[in-house]
């Protein structure tokens, strides 16, 4: 069986109020593609950032309080994504990517774990742990560009790149509440395990193409 690790952005579970539109979608594709595997690692998304900006005007909070606020928050993201599949999913959500697995289960959801990094590092660590090749990685970002667009109107969107390139884009230090497409541990972790990231948006017919091998549109990162 085929296995798909994908690192689904909080920014898309939960981008304002919990996006049922999308969460329906996401399940629909999964049941569907029934011979393929799904390690699927949950971020904090608006609950994370919300709690951390509180936490960061209340006090001066440490790095670790407000890294556990986002683990937390991912937790909570993970039992309501493991919930939709009922008996196909994993009994309980996983934070260690080293603990025992049931791969008799169709559908693994994962957390956060510990402090210092993000939900892409799980799904890099699962990944190399379950032979996989690539992650997906889902967010409210589908390209990477050259430069901020937001900034720079000359900026390009680019489909394909090695890691060199993309680690000068997104730096080398990992902060809570970072929000890039994917986080600067995971990336150096990504690059040494030769594991591809495609940062692809949150189109679920895109994520179909993609996983069956077709062209998509989004960034394809360990590949030049």
């Amino acid at each position: 069986m085929d296995t798909a690790v994908i690192s689904l952005g909080g920014s898309i579970i939960v981008p304002g109020e919990i996006d049922a539109v999308f969460l329906r979608r996401f399940r629909e594709m999964v049941l569907k593609l029934e011979q393929r595997r799904f390690f699927i690692i949950c971020g904090g998304g608006s609950i994370c950032r919300k709690y951390q900006g509180i936490a960061r005007e209340i006090a001066e909070v440490s790095k670790a309080d407000l890294d556990w606020i986002g683990i937390r928050a991912t937790r909570l993201n993970a039992e309501l994504v493991r919930s939709m599949f009922g008996n196909l999913a994993h009994p309980g959500v996983i934070h260690d990517p080293q603990a025992p697995i049931d791969m008799d289960r169709r559908v693994i959801v994962g957390a956060g774990f510990q402090p210092g990094s993000s939900t892409d590092l799980r799904a890099v660590e699962l990944a190399r742990r379950f032979g996989a090749h690539q992650v997906v990685n889902m967010s409210n970002i589908e390209y990477v560009y050259s430069a901020d667009p937001k900034k720079d109107p000359d900026a390009k969107k680019l489909t394909r790149m090695s890691w060199p390139e993309f680690r000068s884009l997104a730096g080398d230090e990992w902060d809570p509440g970072l929000n890039m497409p994917f986080d600067p541990i995971a990336s150096r972790e990504a690059e040494a395990a030769g594991l591809k990231v495609a940062i692809i948006g949150n189109d679920i017919p895109n994520l179909e193409r993609l996983l069956k091998g077709e062209p998509f549109r989004g960034t394809m990162v360990g590949e030049t």
